[in-house]
């Protein structure tokens, strides 16, 4: 980690135990080694450095680059692993090839398969791009979902509630070159799919409740 990563890292594990209350289940499935896709659902702002602190390594976030704009916050930005992506396809495509090199060099990178937060908290559709990584790298996808953070940052709003979150980690997908052919948006969309649908799955059981990082 660097100094700044580092420090954001702890700072934000403080804050999300004393504002949160928060809770990580079943930390030990965290993928520690290696290229992986850590996909979560999205709803708040909250939610990247959420997942970044269930793992015990740095990871790498996609960020709109209009945040490096950010004063005080958006010049350390790209000192906190951030890889800016445009909404224009021309630099959405530079981002995802940034994506696809950082797991190929075995490192762990947080994506939203429905490339948004939802406004209402619902889980929605996944968009391709995932699928499309998966079949680039044939990298594990671990499926994460954060439950409360909606509640404690919602949607338009700038200050947190002081609200309980949990996040459950899912159980690692692995694929094929089977899983990924033919090589095109619809077996994209369909792997997104199913990343998603895992996501879906994921519940917060009553005996998961009790179970801490």
């Amino acid at each position: 980690m660097t100094l700044v990563y580092g420090i954001g890292y702890w700072l934000c594990k403080l804050a999300a135990a004393v504002l949160f209350r928060y809770k990580i289940i079943h930390p030990e499935r965290m993928v520690e080694r290696g290229g992986v896709v850590l996909a979560v659902n999205h709803t708040s702002y909250l939610d990247p450095p959420l997942v970044g602190i269930c793992s015990r390594r740095d990871v790498y976030f996609l960020a709109r680059k209009t945040l490096l704009e950010w004063p005080i916050l958006g010049p350390l930005f790209p000192n906190m692993n951030t890889i800016p992506v445009d909404r224009d396809g021309v630099a959405g495509g530079m981002a995802l090839r940034a994506v696809i090199q950082k797991i190929r060099r075995g490192n762990a990178v947080v994506l939203f398969p429905e490339g948004a937060r939802s406004r209402d908290g619902t889980l929605h559709l996944a968009r391709p791009g995932i699928g499309l990584i998966v079949a680039k790298t044939l990298c594990p996808v671990l499926p994460m979902r954060i439950f409360g953070a909606n509640r404690a940052l919602p949607f338009g709003r700038k200050t947190p509630y002081p609200t309980r979150i949990t996040t459950v980690v899912g159980e690692v997908m692995h694929f094929s070159l089977e899983d990924v052919q033919p090589a095109n948006v619809e077996t994209y969309r369909r792997i997104s799919q199913r990343v998603m649908d895992a996501i879906n799955d994921i519940r917060l059981s009553q005996e998961g409740r009790i179970r801490t990082m």
